[in-house]
């Protein structure tokens, strides 16, 4: 008996000196430099995100915060590369729908849990795709689109890389007009946009902050976005379903994660932070400007969202038969 109660005792005491350090690292934190994880090649919606979040978190704590881009298989480098590092605040993700939703039933083997490993800080912002097309491409709207794929055969999708909401947005349109079409990945949007604007790809349903600019430029022919209402960044846009397809709909969102077990008092003062930047008038101005809805959430609503997400994107994976190349 007595010595159950010493056990008692003794277990009480850690766990209350494991929370008095929690407290007091977040009281100091940060207190060296950070780190903001994107899993693909600048010039992204998450390489935006993370590039303003940097600056500003800069600007509030007075300690550097370096973006570090580590591209590859889907985002699964970078974003395992995370999983991995110290749960003390210092090395965080910018997690996509791809890296944290889709992943998973995609490729035959993961090297990290989507969500046992990570801790949710908040959703950062929403999306939606553009499905763009070269401009050689004789179609001027998505019905001619979809009715010269069917009388010529394969086309060809560009994505930046398997599992983004990129290259299921194209394995969604593949199965609902039965076109022949090819994915070709690529390791970032950098590298796959040019390939569209040089006609060596036929398409890509890419993020609306990267293609709306090229869109506007005459590069790139836009023929729908993959919201199921128009995007107020680009109102002159049709969505894919009232073109043709309805009840065609995909939406992007990009969320900060931190490795498991980071202290929660860290992870409540990341998160406010991060939500004032999002909420500020100069920011949400910018996002809203390229196409990108901020948000903000709380981490147990990124985590309820994250959770439906991966039910949608399991089902819509598993109908297409896509597997990663």
């Amino acid at each position: 008996m007595k010595h159950h109660l010493r056990s008692l005792v003794v277990s009480a005491m850690i766990a209350l000196s494991g929370h008095a350090f929690a407290q007091t690292g977040a009281a100091t934190f940060p207190d060296k430099p950070m780190k903001i994880v994107v899993t693909f090649t600048p010039g992204g919606a998450p390489d935006i995100l993370a590039r303003i979040l940097g600056e500003r978190l800069t600007a509030a704590w007075g300690q550097p915060v370096i973006v570090d881009n580590k591209p590859g298989a889907g985002g699964n480098l970078g974003a395992d590369f995370v999983a991995k590092s110290p749960p003390d605040g210092y090395t965080l993700v910018v997690g996509t729908v791809g890296t944290h939703s889709i992943n998973g039933a995609l490729y035959s083997k993961m090297p990290y849990d989507m969500v046992k490993d990570f801790t949710p800080i908040t959703l950062l912002a929403t999306t939606p795709n553009m499905l763009v097309i070269n401009n050689d491409v004789p179609a001027k709207n998505l019905k001619d689109f979809i009715a010269l794929g069917k009388k010529e055969g394969k086309m060809t999708f560009a994505s930046s890389g398997s599992g983004t909401s990129i290259h299921v947005s194209g394995e969604l349109f593949k199965t609902m007009t039965g076109i022949d079409m090819i994915h070709i990945p690529y390791k970032g949007r950098a590298t796959a946009i040019p390939d569209v604007v040089g006609g060596r790809v036929t398409m890509m349903f890419d993020n609306m902050p990267s293609s709306l600019a090229l869109v506007r430029d005459g590069k790139l022919r836009a023929l729908g976005v993959t919201s199921s209402t128009r995007s107020p960044a680009a109102p002159d846009i049709p969505t894919i379903a009232e073109s043709g397809l309805p009840g065609f709909e995909a939406v992007s969102w990009f969320a900060l994660f931190a490795p498991a077990h980071t202290p929660k008092p860290i992870i409540d003062k990341l998160q406010a932070e991060v939500r004032k930047i999002l909420k500020s008038p100069e920011v949400t101005k910018r996002l809203t400007d390229s196409g990108l809805d901020p948000v903000g959430s709380t981490p147990d609503e990124l985590a309820a969202y994250q959770n439906r997400e991966i039910a949608k994107w399991v089902k819509v994976v598993k109908d297409s038969g896509a597997k990663a190349d």
